[in-house]
């Protein structure tokens, strides 16, 4: 039966996208330069050829830089597409426009990739039959009186995860493995983890075949999802059915706030799918590159790329702007999104010639958005063209992944000498770097370890990067990582080196967890899994990257003691401040909020080079919270630390490192009724004073 063919109207040119209107659907798209624009609706995805084209009249269609359409009578399940016509002088004007590629909607919220090819975006000539489609589908989701959780940072866990790496191994034993569906179902491990927020890795729409030759060549693909092409869908890989992952990922967030967990998405605004000027036509190409994107002056053809993916998304072009911006609202209204993660976010920082602004017009509209207002927003702040602004990002709601934490630790727990001064400032957190601009410990997302780099067994396992199966001859990947093996590269039968490798994981997960700021744990971590050494699984779509879950029972201490940690945190407010420490008797006892020691008590050695031991007593917040005093040892040696008396309280262990069961409950825990005690090599012990 032949489709039907149906009629339109002129529709209107302030509603961006497929929007349901009037009996009918009205679209709109922007084109500064189009000279001919035609509107392709399909029966369904799998549909190699359009049932009807509608070119667009430039004069009852067309106003300012907008070209629009109504579409009568037009059922739920129709995919569409853009095909536009006009300048494609490249060196002069910047323009790209190639009336043989079909145009995803940059405004779709569902989108259909089964037919995607993207070598055929890439090279001359029609991809009509192998282009991805936009779906059109109504909106009428039942939130069940959903609202979001508003959970403040300083009181966060967070816990980044990849969606699919999740619960793909077969051992997840999920009934949807890789799905929103199955973070459902992992949502009980998820509260027994004690943490209070996921970090998604990306899941708005990405392009799987965005991989160098020889990586594609070995059938490997962009698994982790930093290749975005559509910023209002979310990835059709991720839903049971694609054609309603939007819906799929609400009930994933409603289940998650059920259950007292916070979403956060990590989004990529700083780069998309279609690469540099080889790379594929998808949709901002083929629309406005010269708008969309940082063209070189000296030649429009190229593109400035800050990103290391080819191009640099044009951020503080006002059009570009209101639409990114558009973007956010979007999943913090519609999807409920509690927070926002934003990659090589220093990259939205630049203007339009390419200059860091301070004034970033774009930045600031995610700080002042009222929408966004109580949304967390997090900005990794530095990108792959050499601007580093961990504790300078413009704004200052803005909290920032602290790579300076990440790195002294990392060096710290290594056993590098000379750095305690440098501990005890992350440690406190980071006032170095905030304290200035009026900001607070909870503008600093302290870390060990993320998607990017060594797991944390792999951070005490390895040396050395293994990334040979990316098929990009090691090249990929940091090769700064400050890991130690502990003397045998990878996997080893040494009992006594294991030993060493899951107390220094212990070292990492407490220090992450005694720390002011906001500690974010990488799944899968708590479990010790291991990548093999390889530190940019990017494209690894495999057992590499997906999570055994096996490991819950073969490492069962390490998932114990992160939970006591996490527990342990939780129970002490005074962990989790919201202004920095200052040393002076702020407590209700008149006692310091904190003090530095090394072995000796009030006398920690600043100034020597070799010294790898520090201490600090830590005073509740409230007259009945009780006072910790942590020590940490990273010399090769056994320490004798001296304690602090603490008048009308006795001293309690409550962790040790180095002495299972590592994390003591409440009533396990042992009085110490002596003026010092001996910290093993290599490890933490944490007292309690009630």
């Amino acid at each position: 039966m032949a489709a039907p063919h149906y009629r339109t109207r002129a529709g209107d040119w302030g509603l961006s996208g497929a929007t349901f209107a009037d009996n009918g659907v009205n679209f709109c798209c922007f084109s500064r330069h189009a000279t001919k624009v035609e509107l392709l609706l399909f029966e369904h995805e799998d549909s190699r050829e359009p049932f009807q084209i509608i070119e667009l009249d430039p004069r009852e269609n067309h106003t300012f830089f907008f070209w629009h359409v109504l579409v009568e009578d037009l059922p739920d399940g129709i995919c569409y597409g853009w095909r536009i016509d006009g300048p494609s002088d490249t060196r002069e004007s910047g323009c790209r426009h190639d009336p043989d590629k079909l145009l995803l909607d940059p405004w779709c919220t569902t989108v259909s990739d089964r037919l995607w090819d993207r070598a055929a975006a890439c090279r001359p000539g029609s991809n009509l039959a192998t282009a991805m489609r936009s779906v059109l589908m109504r909106d009428a989701y039942d939130w069940e009186g959903d609202q979001h959780l508003h959970v403040p940072l300083t009181e966060a866990v967070i816990y980044e995860l990849h969606v699919g790496g999740f619960s793909r191994h077969p051992s997840a034993d999920t009934q949807h493995p890789g799905t929103f569906r199955a973070i459902i179902e992992k949502i009980p491990y998820l509260t027994e983890l004690g943490i209070t927020h996921v970090e998604l890795l990306p899941v708005m729409a990405f392009d799987l075949q965005d991989v160098p030759p020889n990586t594609a060549r070995l059938g490997l693909e962009n698994v982790w999802g930093y290749s975005t092409h559509s910023f209002f869908a979310p990835h059709p890989h991720y839903a049971c059915d694609p054609r309603h992952a939007r819906d799929e990922f609400r009930d994933m967030v409603k289940a998650l706030h059920r259950a007292g967990i916070g979403v956060i998405l990590d989004v990529v605004y700083n780069h998309t799918a279609e690469g540099g000027a080889e790379g594929p036509i998808i949709n901002f190409k083929g629309m406005g590159n010269e708008v969309f994107y940082h063209l070189d002056g000296d030649d429009l053809s190229q593109y400035r790329d800050y990103t290391g993916c080819g191009n640099t998304v044009n951020c503080n072009h006002p059009l570009v702007t209101r639409f990114l911006i558009d973007s956010l609202h979007y999943w913090a209204r519609e999807m409920h999104v509690d927070g926002f993660r934003f990659d090589l976010a220093s990259a939205m920082a630049r203007g339009e010639d390419g200059t860091p602004e301070h004034h970033a017009p774009v930045l600031w509209s995610v700080e002042l958005s009222p929408e966004l207002g109580r949304a967390h927003i997090i900005a990794e702040a530095w990108d792959a063209a050499g601007l580093y602004q961990v504790g300078d990002f413009p704004g200052f709601r803005w909290a920032e992944w602290n790579g300076h934490y990440r790195d002294v630790i990392r060096a710290f727990v290594r056993g590098d000498g000379g750095l305690i001064g440098d501990v005890a400032t992350r440690i406190a957190g980071s006032s170095d770097l905030y304290e200035s601009r009026g900001r607070r410990p909870a503008n600093s997302i302290n870390l060990i370890t993320c998607h990017d780099g060594f797991t944390l067994n792999d951070l005490v396992s390895y040396n050395e990067k293994h990334n040979q199966a990316n098929g990009e001859d090691n090249r990929d990947g940091h090769d700064h990582n400050l890991s130690w093996n502990g003397g045998v590269e990878g996997p080893t039968d040494d009992p006594e080196i294991q030993a060493l490798r899951r107390q220094q994981a212990r070292n990492f997960i407490a220090l992450l967890l005694l720390s002011q700021g906001v500690p974010m744990l990488l799944a899968g971590d708590e479990l010790l899994r291991t990548k093999q050494g390889n530190n940019n699984t990017y494209c690894q779509n495999n057992e590499l990257s997906w999570i055994d879950w096996r490991l819950a029972e073969e490492n069962r201490a390490m998932l114990d003691f992160t939970r006591a940690m996490v527990a342990f945190r939780q129970r002490h407010a005074t962990l989790r401040r919201n202004h920095f420490l200052t040393g002076e008797p702020t407590h209700a006892g008149g006692i310091p909020d904190i003090r530095w020691h090394g072995v000796k008590l009030d006398k920690p050695r600043w100034d020597d080079p070799n010294t790898r031991v520090l201490a600090f007593t830590l005073a509740g917040l409230e007259q009945d919270e009780p006072h910790l005093h942590v020590m940490m040892n990273m010399w090769k040696e056994p320490m004798e630390f001296e304690l602090p008396s603490v008048p009308g309280r006795r001293w309690y262990g409550a962790i040790d490192t180095a002495q299972a069961p590592y994390g003591w409950s409440l009533h396990e825990q042992q009085r110490l009724d002596r003026d010092g005690l001996r910290a093993q090599a290599r490890s933490i012990v944490v007292l309690e004073a009630r």
